[in-house]
């Protein structure tokens, strides 16, 4: 029952800091955004 409280409490500080980054993420232009780049072809 101990194993299954700590998955639980992780768990639940770990979408706290996924909310946190993706608030602070969001914030600001999108414009000022660094490019994605995941498909370049160039070298």
């Amino acid at each position: 029952m101990d194993s299954t409280e700590q998955f639980i409490n992780k768990l639940h500080e770990t979408q706290a800091k996924d909310e946190r980054n993706r608030q602070k993420n969001t914030k600001g232009q999108p414009s000022k955004k660094l490019p994605n780049k995941q498909h370049t072809r160039n070298p």
